[in-house]
């Protein structure tokens, strides 16, 4: 493994980033469960987290990948967000954000919804720049 590697690995386990929401009926849609907007909003966010924990620099989100909606999650439900930096270009990055759903009163959760978001790591004139030091 390559120094290079050995750094990507270890900035990636101190960037994984985990929020937790409770799903109330303001962020709910006409069926009663979470509103795609809302979980979008909430998922780039969290990618945005962990990718500039990551490399603790400006970044823009460039694209999206496919957004997996697996299943509904109902209003008063519990939702975790766990991002997590899965690969890493000389100026970009990909964040991977799952969303888990449980229920308020029962034990166990699943995968809700499932995305990808690129970033590109920019200076004061927004031009891109390396997110590791030294390449």
């Amino acid at each position: 493994m390559t120094s290079r590697d050995q750094e990507i690995q270890r900035r990636t386990e101190l960037s994984v980033t985990r929020v937790t929401k409770a799903v109330f009926p303001n962020t709910t849609n006409h069926h009663n469960t979470l509103f795609g907007g809302t979980a979008l909003a909430w998922m780039d966010e969290v990618s945005f987290i962990a990718a500039t924990r990551f490399c603790r620099l400006p970044l823009v989100t460039v694209s999206t990948d496919r957004i997996d909606f697996k299943h509904p999650i109902p209003a008063g439900s519990i939702v975790e967000l766990v991002g997590t930096v899965i690969k890493v270009g000389n100026t970009s990055l990909q964040v991977q954000v799952d969303v888990f759903v449980e229920n308020m009163y029962l034990d166990g959760r699943e995968r809700a919804i499932h995305g990808v978001f690129s970033f590109v790591a920019i200076d004061e004139d927004k031009r891109p720049v390396p997110v590791l030091p030294g390449s």
